[in-house]
């Protein structure tokens, strides 16, 4: 159960999950200052889009170093959300942005692991090896991603984020995998992993189809009149 710190009484409820605590803890100095959670999201952005781009150099070094990049970025998405809680900082547009932000490092992120092995597979094969079939799963995967995070968005608007709040337990939710990540491409299963994303995120999506659809169906609660 959430409660307020006795040493911050004016906050809002402590979250729920490890990662979004700590990442309260860091971002209080910024409480007062200049900075804003759309400064923190660009910070993710950039973190995000940099592990992209050395994954998708394929090679040992090059995907775990991305790994660790897209687990940090992961990591900050959430200092933006927890300062806007606790500094009153927070905006439509932000919150907006803060999601397109995790959209296309997600999408970005399934087509750099097809371009890895897209890469490697051409260093071996020639320059003219097989690399569109990984490339191609990446896209699907990635494409399925955002078709999810477009309708999850349509879904909070319509009724409010208890609509597409994510499963939890012990402090930890359902995008926490992607703290795993490092030991995807420590044990060089960036193949099997893409194969696996590019069946599972599609069927997904089938789910978060029926589940916008059936939302949809449900009167809206009239506006009482003034």
């Amino acid at each position: 159960m959430n409660q307020k710190s006795p040493k911050f009484p004016d906050e809002p409820p402590l979250p729920a999950t490890w990662d979004a605590r700590l990442a309260r803890h860091l971002v209080r100095p910024l409480k007062n200052t200049r900075v804003t959670p759309n400064h923190l999201t660009t910070l993710r952005l950039l973190i995000g889009v940099a592990g992209v781009g050395c994954i998708a150099q394929g090679g040992y070094a090059w995907t775990n170093w991305g790994a660790l990049l897209v687990v940090l970025s992961n990591f900050v998405d959430h200092t933006d959300g927890e300062l806007a809680r606790i500094s009153g900082k927070g905006s439509k547009l932000g919150h907006f942005y803060d999601l397109a932000a995790d959209a296309l490092v997600t999408v970005l992120l399934f087509v750099g692991f097809g371009l890895a092995i897209a890469n490697t597979t051409a260093e071996a094969a020639g320059a003219f090896g097989p690399a569109f079939g990984p490339v191609l799963r990446g896209t699907v995967a990635g494409l399925a991603v955002a078709l999810i995070f477009f309708l999850r968005m349509r879904i909070e608007s319509r009724v409010g984020k208890s609509g597409t709040k994510q499963a939890s337990a012990a402090g930890f939710e359902t995008e926490d995998v992607l703290y795993l990540l490092p030991l995807v491409t420590l044990t060089n299963g960036i193949g099997p992993f893409l194969t696996a994303a590019s069946i599972g995120a599609p069927l997904f999506a089938v789910l978060v189809i029926v589940d916008y659809w059936r939302v949809m169906r449900r009167p809206v609660a009239a506006t009482p009149e003034r």
